[in-house]
């Protein structure tokens, strides 16, 4: 079945597949930019899912999604500065990107997305080969299950995601003080549990959207070490246990595909390859 995003003036369309072709380029060569750099990463949500479920991709996924270390995500920043193939936005690069968003989005130069995206646009978008198809790549930190740590912490970024996105998207200003304080919390929380020589990792404190009473939190050895598996016409790493990590990440029946009403694009709104 094609999955259609967009119906051209000359009659021509663009399907699922059409992007996925696309994606699977960008994921090889960012595959090979990390081991040349011998820095682990993971395919991350849908990615990992298509690859347990589909040996590649979901057929109606328009996106691809990353996730690595913050330390080596740190190191993953200044080797993309070296390559030039590819656009990529962050934090660290660009102060108008939003915190809230995965850590990083990497651009297909020469391409058009436009994002479905109410409440957090990305400041670093409008300029050329920066509106890209994107894959994003999210941070990972370690993390702890004792609520009286974790939750603490958890609750102040929380808060903070509201005046962040009433400041970027109804008044249209770049909130850089709370910005930071968000990175800030995010890291001050994940410096101690990694004192604490924490078995447990997860997203970072900038990814608020899960309830902060119910987190995404996994066993370290559960995650690491990554193993690759088949996607497509190649291999991606996954969680070594991946049965463990998606069955938090995704749902404990995920081998059930969702209802045929249910497979649809979410992303994408309109597109230009």
């Amino acid at each position: 079945m094609e999955y259609i995003l967009k119906e051209n003036s000359d009659g021509s369309v663009i399907t699922v597949s059409d992007v996925q072709k696309v994606l699977l380029e960008m994921m090889k060569d960012i595959d090979a930019l990390c081991r040349e750099n011998n820095i682990p990463y993971f395919l991350s949500g849908g990615s990992a899912l298509g690859a347990v479920r589909h040996g590649g991709f979901i057929p109606w996924d328009d996106d691809a999604d990353f996730f690595m270390m913050k330390e080596d995500f740190l190191r993953f920043v200044e080797v993309m500065k070296k390559q030039d193939k590819y656009v990529f936005q962050c934090w660290y690069t660009d102060k108008r990107y939003n915190v809230l968003i995965p850590g990083m989005k990497i651009r297909k130069k020469g391409t058009c997305l436009k994002e479905v995206n109410t409440l957090l646009s990305n400041r670093c978008t409008g300029y050329d080969g920066c509106d890209g198809i994107f894959l994003d790549v999210f941070v990972w930190d370690y993390a702890t299950p004792n609520k009286w740590i974790d939750l603490p912490f958890r609750l102040a970024n929380y808060v903070l995601m509201v005046p962040e996105i009433i400041a970027d998207n109804v008044f249209k200003i770049n909130p850089v003080h709370i910005k930071s304080a968000i990175m800030k919390i995010a890291d001050k929380y994940s410096r101690i549990c990694e004192k604490k020589n924490s078995e447990y990792i997860g997203f970072d404190l900038t990814w608020v959207w899960k309830t902060p009473f119910h987190p995404f939190i996994f066993r370290k050895d559960d995650i690491f070490p990554p193993q690759y598996v088949k996607f497509e016409d190649t291999e991606f790493p996954i969680a070594h246990h991946p049965h463990e990590y998606l069955c938090t990440a995704i749902a404990p029946s995920y081998m059930t595909p969702p209802p045929e009403d249910k497979r649809v694009a979410k992303h994408i709104t309109d597109i230009r390859l």
